[in-house]
């Protein structure tokens, strides 16, 4: 992502505070390989496993994880009659993978005549991550996608007094937020969870997964007849980078306003 997007060297409008140039394609790819094994699992079986896998970094996308094809179980591939063309890669073929009890129709795809400058993709096959059941970095599963080795997370303890309102009323104050950097992201601040009026909170059914912070749970405004759905998440169970911000909540919505030692911080977009 932060080679990819929001500036970044390899994205569509990288910054021009450099001392360099970027000659070539608008668009841009990277090919890297990865520095742990990865496994994918579907119906029960392990599909593919490798030590060999490589991120393509490819402006405005995700990095998208690459396996040598003699690393992908053979058997487990039918021919599908699906085809796309990427300008930049070429003609990809795709296959329907089967393990176990599942099929995952036009789940893998390849490059087997790779156009000239992404030759290197030959050889390679790829999956959605929807086409396994789980994905293992090394013995640890992750969701939503592999980590970035260009994205961190980094969380400091900052000064000042933090007050949070929906709607026009206050709902958390607190003069120990937490700030949360991300790459590519805008800044979040959380709030202690004892710094917030829970009264005018109710938990919301909805979840998302962040592979480098966690699963978030959401929580709506409620209060004189009004509410207001995921004005606020939390992570009750961050992972490595994120601990520090556990038992905290951030609100970012349109109805959220936030104010910094009485000043308005910008409003950054809800995730």
């Amino acid at each position: 992502m932060s080679l990819t997007k929001d500036g970044g060297p390899l994205s569509a409008s990288p910054v021009d505070t450099v001392n360099y140039d970027l000659s070539g394609p608008a668009h841009r790819l990277f090919f890297q390989r990865f520095p742990r094994r990865v496994r994918a699992v579907l119906g029960g079986e392990t599909v593919a496993d490798t030590r060999e896998g490589r991120l393509l970094h490819e402006t405005g996308l995700l990095p998208q994880l690459y396996i040598p094809a003699g690393d992908v179980r053979p058997g487990l591939l039918e021919a599908a009659a699906h085809t796309t063309h990427c300008p930049f890669k070429g003609q990809a073929v795709y296959w329907h993978i089967r393990a176990g009890n599942r099929r995952v129709e036009n789940g893998v795809w390849a490059y087997p005549e790779p156009i000239e400058g992404a030759g290197w993709l030959r050889g390679h096959l790829a999956l959605y991550w929807h086409a396994a059941d789980a994905w293992f970095d090394e013995d640890e599963q992750v969701h939503g996608h592999l980590r970035d080795p260009y994205h961190r997370v980094d969380v400091r303890r900052t000064s000042g007094r933090l007050r949070v309102l929906v709607e026009g009323v206050p709902v958390a104050e607190t003069d120990r937020p937490m700030l949360l950097t991300e790459t590519g992201l805008p800044n979040r601040y959380y709030v202690p969870a004892g710094d917030v009026r829970q009264s005018l909170l109710a938990a919301s059914p909805k979840r998302t997964v962040c592979p480098y912070k966690g699963t978030a749970s959401y929580w709506s405004f409620t209060a004189d007849g009004r509410q207001v759905a995921d004005v606020a998440w939390s992570y009750p169970r961050p992972l490595e980078e994120a601990t520090r911000v556990g038992g905290h909540l951030c609100f970012a919505h349109r109805s959220v306003t936030t104010e910094l030692d009485g000043h308005p911080v910008a409003a950054p977009p809800p995730p």
